[in-house]
């Protein structure tokens, strides 16, 4: 896939978040508050992809905005991210199940383009999955998270290579010590991920690239307004 001017994604992304806000492909968009699209660095190297939005996701139309989303947003800042900056995040579906439900596989099928969508436009080096639905179906496997949390996998997602790392939902974390504690210890490696994944793909044109420069901030805060 050719990389798309930073323009022409953006365009996109904004035109899709209008798309997934008018779906109605099953029937959660009838029942739903807000669609939640995601929002972050729409040139970002690392992305988090999540199960569903929660009720306060759905109430605000933002990923992880939660108690979850701010047990994010300090895992972040201990290692010296922040998700505005440095990463894009949303999730499998772009609407609430009635009652926080598990998703449903008609409702994952329905919601899958539009993430892999995102994924071909913002084109991340690294994607966090965060438990177990969006682990499963990014790796194509049924293995649960217990299993394979902080483990990096070289695979393909949307045509893409990426590395995918998976991870514990901040929600599970929320409700259990230990499972934060590994939480928090798997985050520490996320950014040599993302700088090795730089380096790799940044290898080949290194002869001739320049220093990189700050993100464009037209780029960042795509759809936190």
């Amino acid at each position: 896939m050719p990389e798309n001017p930073a323009k022409a994604r953006r365009d996109e992304l904004v035109a899709m978040y209008h798309e997934v806000h008018e779906c109605r492909k099953c029937p959660l968009g009838s029942v739903r508050a807000n669609a939640v699209f995601g929002m972050g660095n729409a040139d970002a190297d690392l992305m988090f992809v999540g199960e569903a939005p929660g009720a306060e996701e759905d109430r605000q139309g933002k990923p992880f905005v939660g108690r979850a989303g701010k047990l994010l947003d300090e895992l972040l800042a201990e290692i010296g991210m922040e998700r505005r900056r440095d990463a894009w995040i949303c999730n499998i579906l772009k609407c609430r199940p009635p009652g926080n439900r598990d998703p449903q596989p008609e409702e994952i099928e329905a919601c899958k383009p539009y993430l892999m969508r995102q994924v071909q436009l913002i084109e991340p080096r690294v994607i966090c999955t965060l438990g177990n639905f969006a682990t499963k179906l990014l790796t194509g496997s049924s293995t649960g998270i217990t299993r394979v949390r902080g483990r990096p996998q070289e695979r393909e997602v949307a045509g893409l290579p990426v590395t995918l790392y998976p991870l514990f939902h901040p929600a599970a974390a929320l409700r259990t010590p230990a499972v934060l504690e590994q939480l928090r210890q798997d985050f520490v490696g996320i950014p040599e991920l993302v700088r090795r994944e730089r380096h790799e793909a940044d290898e080949p044109d290194l002869a001739m690239a320049g220093t990189p420069g700050p993100p464009d901030p037209s780029q960042l805060d795509l759809f936190a307004g």
